[in-house]
């Protein structure tokens, strides 16, 4: 199992801070999304039963995709104060797991979990557990998509029939739907008036960007207009939406086996006075 450490941690801060519940230790800590985060990854251990297990993580802001364009991911606001703390603790807590963090200066979680990913599908069948769409571009035979969806040990678990099933698309074809879209979270915009809807059925008519843009003439008159304003950016949009899979990192099997001495476990959650994940634990 690879688990998208930020796609969790943002979730678990934000389930709770809403209502200003930051979880203050007495060293005056917030300790809220490393509990949320911990409760998340252990829920999903006990549910899918991995035998192996790693965390991945971006290593700050700036990645090859802001070197491509300036303004990827330029409208999201800094980190609230009351979880900055909490990025490097969170860490020292996987370690307490004996799970191995994985990031790479100039790219993202997601290049690392594609990565990985692709690297172990000839030894082991690979679940990705994540809050994030972008990840359904990386399903194949071996490799599952769990998209955690409200509260705890609730699970959207996507394979290629699934993901077909739902879409009416392949998963590679995630990251054409993506450039033709764009994606506001991400803030690039792909082509302007071009939403899910239409991009899907263009998609299915033509199979991928380059089918589409050599039938434009088949188009409607607005959809024709509003690619052929945009091809530059539609290029440019699909290597952003695109997960790079061959970043130089590497988790060898025998260095993610799940094992954890239970003493490690419990000196950290004292440290951080972290209460109720013990029933979690096996």
């Amino acid at each position: 199992m690879l688990v998208d450490g930020m796609a969790l941690l943002f979730r678990a801060f934000y389930a709770t801070s809403v209502t200003r519940q930051f979880m203050i230790n007495s060293k005056g800590m917030p300790t809220n999304a490393i509990q949320g985060f911990l409760k998340h990854m252990l829920t999903a251990v006990n549910h899918f039963k991995p035998s192996h297990i790693a965390v991945c993580w971006d290593m700050g802001s700036k990645t090859f995709r802001t070197e491509m364009f300036e303004e990827y991911k330029a409208n999201r606001p800094d980190a609230p104060v009351e979880l900055i703390p909490q990025f490097e603790a969170v860490k020292k807590a996987v370690e307490a797991f004996d799970i191995p963090n994985i990031g790479l200066s100039g790219f993202e979680a997601d290049d690392c979990i594609g990565t990985i990913a692709k690297d172990a599908v000839e030894s082991s069948h690979v679940y990705v557990l994540t809050g994030d769409q972008d990840l359904l571009q990386l399903i194949e035979e071996n490799i599952s998509v769990v998209l955690l969806k409200k509260g705890f040990g609730n699970y959207e678990v996507h394979d290629p029939e699934t993901f077909f099933e739902w879409k009416g698309i392949s998963p590679q074809q995630m990251i054409d739907l993506k450039a033709l879209m764009g994606d506001p979270s991400d803030n690039y915009p792909g082509v302007k008036g071009i939403g899910e809807k239409t991009a899907l059925k263009l998609l299915q008519a033509y199979e991928n960007i380059e089918g589409i843009l050599e039938n434009l003439v088949s188009l409607t008159r607005v959809q024709r207009e509003r690619i052929e304003a945009a091809v530059e950016m539609l290029h440019l949009s699909r290597k952003l939406a695109e997960i790079k899979c061959d970043v130089p990192v590497a988790c060898p099997l025998d260095t993610a086996k799940f094992e954890y001495d239970s003493d490690r476990v419990s000196k950290m959650l004292n440290e951080f006075e972290i209460k109720g994940l013990q029933r979690l634990m096996a």
